[in-house]
């Protein structure tokens, strides 16, 4: 029962202060990055200037060799035809007999194959998923690459998937809290849902800067017992003085940046679009990936469920909520359309994270979740800045169907909402609140008075009022103080009655679960 101001004791636990290990990050630091975007405005930059024509090829491009890479995809004994292959710039299909050529360059870093539906997701001793070989060609510029896949005993239509944005763990105690806390979480979960085949996704910022803490990602990522697919988000880079080098250490751990792969009948796509200009990244798709991505689509029959992960959400209401011009190219794709015409003709997904809230995105022909994040505010305390608890998305795929969940952390499944007593938020001092974090247009939010159903809440832009408890003032949270509340989407009002006894919040989301809440 949600009791007003008040959060859940175990909401409060997983905020407690640790002052030992408190680290002196400032306003003005995390601000940097926000700077640099600035200063790149006022030059006179490609991308900013016209994020949709041609890009420029490095200088390097004059010491590149060709490369041929030959090879098979087997499964036992057996080629395995029509598998996708590429070098991140051509696309190829296997023959009858699993055989594949490519003619690739010593720019390209890997050859992948897009592993098909029906057989297993390899993995790396680190739990990882491994669907790539390095490109190492002999003097004379020849490589063999051989995958060798085994069956699914059984179907993988009925599979799941976990999305797991912004672990962001920036030293040894936010990893702590990873383990201690998200790890054993996501395990749980996976077990309740056993009877699917499941995998992974790390959507970006998995470090805060510090790249030498992946190996302790890898060790959680083995301890959740399934293949793990990464997304290269903005904190995950060497800050070069390019993009071209700025995924280099990512990539030595977990293999290209952008890739596709099958489970069931959907297809998934990993992208980066996270462009490092040297001082500064915006949220941008390159050229090279969308080619390798309408040959990668072009594989794929017309109609399919497509789902694409990637670390900065195509666009949000930000910029609406809290009354901006326009939305940051920091914080959204600026060159987002060209994705969507690609996606046109699928019935297509996207997941994103980077903004530490959680909203649903309609736009260009695309449902984008952008998932509230497994840190929430940074590690400052258990909710995101906008009231989303810390957690991670859900995802049960049947067919080409696909039902989602956000699970927060620590708590049941069914904790999708907190309800605040009337007069919580002091601008609306005779209603309740209720924040409906995952709300989207096929929700419905309704209120009881005594039992009594007395109608729909209205939905209106407003800030969580344990947000404003937790996060308003110069020096709170102790943490993280630069993080203040942000305006949400997904709050509910109702004008309760004061001699009300009972009252009880109930929200139904479009798959026909309910969830209620309950005032005294």
């Amino acid at each position: 029962m949600d009791t007003g101001l008040k959060p859940k004791p175990d909401e409060v636990d997983r905020s407690s202060t640790r002052s030992e290990e408190r680290e002196a990050l400032t306003r003005r630091a995390f601000l940097k990055q926000a700077a640099f975007v600035a200063a790149a405005m006022a030059a006179p930059f490609p991308v900013l200037a016209d994020p949709y024509a041609p890009q420029a090829r490095s200088a390097a491009v004059a010491a590149v060799r060709p490369v041929r890479v030959s090879g098979r995809v087997l499964s036992g004994s057996a080629g395995l035809a029509g598998v996708a292959v590429t070098d991140g710039l051509t696309v190829t299909a296997t023959d009858a007999e699993g055989r594949f050529e490519i003619v690739s360059n010593t720019l390209q870093s890997f050859v992948s194959i897009s592993t098909p539906d029906g057989y297993a997701l390899e993995q790396n001793p680190s739990g990882t998923a491994s669907f790539y070989r390095p490109i190492m060609p002999d003097d004379s510029g020849e490589m063999a690459a051989r995958f060798d896949l085994a069956e699914l005993d059984g179907s993988d239509e009925s599979h799941g998937f976990l999305v797991l944005s912004d672990p962001q763990t920036q030293d040894a105690y936010e990893m702590g809290l990873f383990h201690a806390e998200t790890v054993p979480d996501v395990k749980a979960t996976a077990a309740a849902l056993a009877g699917r085949r499941l995998f992974g996704v790390g959507c970006g910022d998995i470090m805060f800067d510090d790249l030498t803490l992946y190996p302790e990602y890898e060790r959680g990522v083995q301890r959740m017992g399934m293949p793990f697919f990464q997304v290269v988000g903005n904190h995950d880079l060497d800050f070069g003085p390019t993009d071209d080098g700025s995924v280099r250490t990512f990539c030595r751990h977990f293999g290209p940046n952008f890739y596709s792969f099958e489970r069931g009948e959907v297809h998934y796509i990993v992208l980066d679009n996270v462009f490092w200009h040297g001082e500064g990244y915006i949220g941008y798709v390159t050229d090279d990936q969308l080619n390798w991505l309408a040959q990668d689509l072009a594989l794929i029959e017309l109609g399919r469920t497509v789902v694409v992960f990637n670390h900065i959400p195509q666009y949000t209401t930000r910029h609406i909520r809290t009354g901006d011009d326009s939305p940051s190219i920091s914080s959204t794709t600026v060159n987002r359309e060209r994705m969507y015409r690609l996606l046109e003709p699928y019935k297509a997904h996207v997941f994103s994270g980077h903004v530490h809230e959680h909203e649903h995105i309609f736009e260009g022909g695309v449902h984008e979740i952008v998932q509230g994040t497994v840190c929430g505010a940074w590690w400052s305390g258990p909710i995101c800045w906008d009231g989303t608890p810390n957690g991670y998305g859900v995802y049960e795929v049947d067919g080409s169907d696909i039902r989602w969940r956000y699970k927060s952390t620590g708590l049941n499944e069914n904790h999708q909402m907190r309800v605040y007593l009337r007069g919580a938020d002091p601008r609306a001092p005779d209603e309740i609140v209720a924040n409906v974090w995952d709300w989207e247009p096929g929700w419905r939010v309704v209120w009881y008075e005594d039992g009594i159903r007395k109608g729909a809440m209205a939905r209106r832009p407003g800030t969580d009022p344990l947000a404003e408890s937790l996060h308003r003032g110069a020096d709170i949270p102790e943490r993280r103080p630069w993080v203040e509340p942000v305006p949400a989407n997904h709050l509910f009002y109702a004008p309760v009655s004061p001699e009300a006894g009972k009252v009880v919040v109930e929200a139904t989301d479009r798959f026909g679960r309910t969830y209620t809440s309950e005032l005294r």
